[in-house]
């Protein structure tokens, strides 16, 4: 090693928390960039890591897509998928997701069209994420020209969102009023 050992705890614990924050693949010139070190030390110092956690720790990290990332270990993943089946996984979604799951709730049922309408931008992939969620299914098929599908919420979406009917949701004017706008 031709950097001292504090410079390489220093630049590990760096490396660790990006990998830890990034949802991302991280590239190693990435790293090198951010941390003002050259590449060696950033490959060097990830061997290291990646030493480490292989043996002592449910993580590791991998090379995926040109960059590393940190994952649970592979010899570890049925215990993840045994917690994730017994206590939920928690879905995360994306401004956008929420943005025309909001959409969706309010207007249902409704188009992508319509959706892209309301939002100003292409809805596909959105759409195919709330879809592969099960917080939105396809209710059929809208009259006219070229059939386009409707979307409507799910039970699962009740469910996730702690309702027991749409009616639920705070009317437009609640909302107005919480978040002060005028």
């Amino acid at each position: 090693m031709s950097n001292s050992r504090n410079e390489i705890k220093k630049v590990a614990r760096e490396i660790e928390a990006i990998l830890f924050v990034s949802t991302e693949p991280v590239k190693t010139a990435e790293l090198a960039n951010a941390l003002s070190v050259d590449h060696e030390t950033v490959e060097e110092t990830i061997r290291c890591i990646k030493d480490h956690y292989d043996l002592h720790h449910g993580i590791t990290l991998i090379n995926v897509a040109g960059g590393w990332q940190m994952a649970t270990a592979s010899d570890l993943s049925d215990v993840v998928e045994n917690y994730n089946s017994s206590y939920g996984y928690k879905l995360r979604l994306s401004k956008a997701a929420m943005e025309a799951l909001a959409i969706i709730a309010y207007k249902q049922p409704i188009t992508r069209t319509e959706i892209e309408e309301i939002r100003g931008v292409r809805s596909d992939k959105v759409l195919e994420t709330l879809l592969s969620s099960g917080l939105i299914r396809v209710a059929g098929r809208k009259k006219g020209t070229g059939l386009p599908l409707l979307y409507r919420t799910t039970q699962e979406f009740l469910e996730v969102f702690g309702l027991n009917l749409l009616s639920e949701l705070p009317t437009e004017e609640e909302l107005m009023n919480e978040g002060n706008v005028t």
